[in-house]
């Protein structure tokens, strides 16, 4: 395989791949890295379009490496070899693999979302930590969710850590950014029932019905659902809790709740 090899820290593709950790340069480019095997495979099965991949044989974990870099080219992706000293400066992994792409930004709307008969959603309003959304999107995917919309973003869908966490699954889950209102009036136009999660409510959430069109709404990890949601959900429900801890870590409640719902929808999503 012929290719360009990199080998300056100085260089200009090395410098824009550094800056392409920060949301701004991601935005103004409109495109976003992929680290990591896993990930560059999985965009590639969903027809993802790269339009870089760099690599590093020095960093390599296995075998499989030099198929999947040549399934990019063959793609229409840039290749480009680094150097180890140069592939470590543009990783934003403490351990790397040597892979590294980058890809195209895309703005799915909710008219856009194709719904089956009795849809299963998840949407998540103003989740602040990358570690969490990319865990989220993982656990919808794990049940079965047909969507998942993300309200009032905090953190950016497209940040590397969210890319991680998902490990990949962000290519595989419909993913929309929208906010609250529109998001609402879209599911009620469509008669979903939202089940909005909350320690004050009085309803335990497996008491609720989970089954039927339905969508679980989760909020953020410092305050929770806003006034908005919490006022115009269909059901509040809440998590029991024994112990003196007073509120769960968002991505692990989202997991018991979609699951419960799984459980009840006859073990599918």
């Amino acid at each position: 395989m012929s290719v360009e090899k990199i080998t300056s820290l100085q260089n200009p593709r090395v410098k824009q791949l550094v800056k392409l950790r920060d949301r701004r340069p991601r935005d103004d480019a409109g495109v976003f890295l992929v680290e990591g095997y896993r990930e560059i495979r999985r965009a590639l099965e969903k027809r993802i379009p790269l339009t870089e991949i760099y690599f590093s044989p020095d960093w390599f974990l296995g075998e499989n490496e030099r198929a999947l870099i040549e399934q990019a080219r063959s793609d229409g992706a840039l290749v480009f070899e680094l150097t180890k000293d140069t592939f470590a400066k543009v990783a934003y992994r403490e351990r790397p693999d040597g892979l590294l792409a980058v890809a195209p930004q895309w703005h799915r709307t909710l008219a856009e979302l194709a719904l089956p008969a009795d849809p299963f959603l998840l949407v998540v309003e103003s989740i602040e930590k990358p570690g969490n959304l990319g865990t989220i999107l993982r656990s919808a995917d794990a049940a079965g969710c047909d969507a998942v919309i993300v309200c009032d973003p905090v953190t950016d869908i497209f940040n590397p850590n969210v890319v991680r966490a998902s490990t990949g699954v962000l290519f595989s889950v419909p993913l929309v950014v929208a906010e609250s209102p529109a998001v609402h009036a879209w599911l009620s136009a469509r008669k979903i029932r939202t089940i909005a999660t909350t320690p004050a409510a009085e309803t335990l959430y497996t008491a609720a019905d989970l089954r039927g069109p339905l969508a679980v709404v989760m909020g953020s990890e410092q305050y929770g659902l806003s006034e908005f949601w919490l006022k115009n959900a269909d059901l509040p429900v809440r998590i029991p809790m024994a112990g003196q801890a007073d509120s769960l870590n968002v991505a692990m409640a989202t997991i018991i709740t979609l699951f419960e719902a799984v459980r009840q929808r006859g073990g599918r999503g």
